[in-house]
C-alpha cells in the first residue's frame, strides 16, 4: 500500500507538466504610461496636487505673517494679549498639522480616483491577450528577475489590444 501511495506521488507531478504550459511578459508600466488616458488623468491629478499646495501654502503664509507682527509687538503686549495671539497661532498651527493629514488621505482617494479606470482598463487587455493566445501565465518584467531567450514577450500584443502604437 505504501509503494503505491509514493508511486501514485510521484507521478502527479508528471501527469501535471505534460500540458503545454505557455508564459508570457508585458512590460506593463510602459504600457501604463502609454496609454492615451494618461494625459489627461496626469493633468487632472496635478491639478488636484496644487489645489493642496495652494490652500496649504496660503495657511502657512498667514501662520508666519500674525507671527512675525506678533514678534514686531510683542514687548508692547500685555500678558493677556501676548497670550491670546500665542493662542491663535497655536490654533492655526494645529489647523494646518490637521489640514496636511487630512490631505493626504483625501490626495490618496483622488489618486485612486483618477489611476485605478486606466489600471482596469490594463489588467483587462492583459486578461484579454492571454485568454486570447493561450497563456498560463503573464508576468511583469518588473517583478521577475530572469527573463530566457524564449520568453514570450506580449507587450505588442496588449499594446494592439489597447490601441497603443
Amino acid at each position: 500500500m505504501k509503494k503505491i501511495i509514493v508511486l501514485l506521488a510521484m507521478l502527479l507531478p508528471l501527469g501535471a507538466f505534460s500540458q503545454e504550459v505557455k508564459i508570457a511578459y508585458v512590460d506593463a508600466a510602459t504600457v501604463f504610461n502609454q496609454m492615451p488616458e494618461m494625459d489627461a488623468a496626469e493633468k487632472e491629478w496635478a491639478a488636484v496636487q496644487e489645489k493642496y499646495t495652494n490652500e496649504h501654502k496660503g495657511m502657512q503664509d498667514e501662520l508666519n505673517l500674525k507671527y512675525e507682527e506678533y514678534m514686531k509687538v510683542e514687548a508692547t503686549l500685555t500678558e493677556n494679549l501676548k497670550t491670546k495671539r500665542q493662542q491663535e497661532m497655536q490654533d492655526l498651527n494645529q489647523r494646518i498639522q490637521n489640514f496636511v493629514q487630512l490631505a493626504q488621505e483625501q490626495l490618496q482617494k483622488e489618486q485612486e480616483r483618477i489611476y485605478t479606470p486606466i489600471q482596469t482598463k490594463l489588467t483587462n487587455a492583459i486578461k484579454a491577450v492571454g485568454d486570447e493566445q493561450g497563456y498560463s501565465l503573464i508576468v511583469s518584467p518588473q517583478t521577475v528577475l530572469y527573463v530566457g531567450k524564449g520568453a514570450i514577450d506580449a507587450t505588442p500584443l496588449v499594446k494592439t489590444k489597447l490601441g497603443i502604437k
